[in-house]
């Protein structure tokens, strides 16, 4: 039986070096700068590297403009770094950096707990980092555009309407998080009927439904999707969110189903063990465990 039609290329963003590594234990500038090497080396184009926070609040991205100052540069490699406000875009902006991210919420109750704001100010500060911004392009993250731990399902009218906003302020992209991996199959149908494909998918762990979702979304038309190296990552303001979807994982499967995306999984995998050493403890991602297809055991 013939596998419905699949896009020929998918965009890769890992998003490990900020999104993965930012609620765990701190990790030195020059650890943070080798992993980015080996993503570079295996292929990974586009990575989310730093964010400008308040390292008082996120201990873990302290150091995002002496990152950026040492990452490897390449015409074909692009850097984004997360900016939660007009200040941390105008730091970002101070770098050599390729893009920019913001996450703003679906859910007007995760949206105070992120980043205690209501969304109505959230949507003004990222008017203001697009303007910061100028030609660089923003990226604005909706959290929680498949449900919310606060308020519950996320009507898809919704997603789409907000998509709309974002987009009028100024934003060059969009991409639906499922934060909180409360998406399915068919809900991550129902919301792309309302915003079309022309979307990211930015997808979690938390029910084991990271990989099936993006499957889902590919068959509709989806080509974009950050995933994270080694698949850690996870909200603190959700109870049991899980990390994100591991690179390798989605490499792995694409791989087999003849869609190109310009990685090495070897070499991927390499990066993935570094992340293991470096936040000293097994990883979630079970290819990074298992292996590719290609690493056959004996036995039943």
């Amino acid at each position: 039986m013939a596998l419905p039609a699949l896009p020929a290329v998918v965009v890769i963003r890992d998003v490990g070096p900020c999104d993965g590594l930012q609620p765990e234990a701190p990790v030195p500038v020059e650890e943070r700068v080798r992993l980015i090497e080996a993503l570079v080396a295996a292929g990974v184009h586009r990575i989310e590297v730093a964010a400008f926070v308040s390292p008082k609040a996120v201990p873990a991205m302290a150091g995002a403009a002496e990152l950026l100052a040492q990452v490897p540069r390449s015409a074909n490699v692009h850097y984004a770094a997360l900016v939660p406000n007009r200040r941390g875009a105008e730091l970002a902006m101070e770098t050599e950096v390729d893009e920019l991210t913001v996450t703003m919420s679906l859910s007007e109750g995760y949206n105070r707990r992120n980043v205690n704001r209501s969304i109505d100010e959230s949507l003004a500060e990222v008017e203001q980092i697009c303007a910061v911004a100028g030609s660089v392009p923003v990226d604005a993250v909706m959290s929680c555009a498949f449900g919310s731990p606060y308020e519950g399902d996320i009507a898809p009218k919704a997603v789409a309407a907000m998509e709309g906003r974002l987009r009028d302020l100024g934003c060059a992209a969009v991409t639906c998080a499922d934060t909180t991996g409360m998406a399915t199959p068919r809900r991550i149908e129902e919301v792309l009927h309302e915003t079309g494909t022309d979307v990211g998918l930015h997808l979690h762990e938390t029910r084991g439904t990271g990989l099936v979702n993006a499957f889902a979304a590919m068959q509709l038309g989806v080509d974009r999707f950050d995933t994270s190296v080694g698949g850690l990552g996870g909200s603190p303001f959700a109870t049991g969110a899980a990390g994100n979807l591991a690179t390798e994982e989605l490499v792995a499967l694409l791989d087999d189903l003849g869609v190109h995306t310009g990685i090495d999984l070897d070499r991927l995998l390499e990066a993935a063990a570094m992340v293991g050493e470096l936040v000293d403890r097994p990883l979630p991602s079970r290819v990074a465990a298992a292996g590719p297809r290609s690493r056959l055991a004996g036995g039943a």
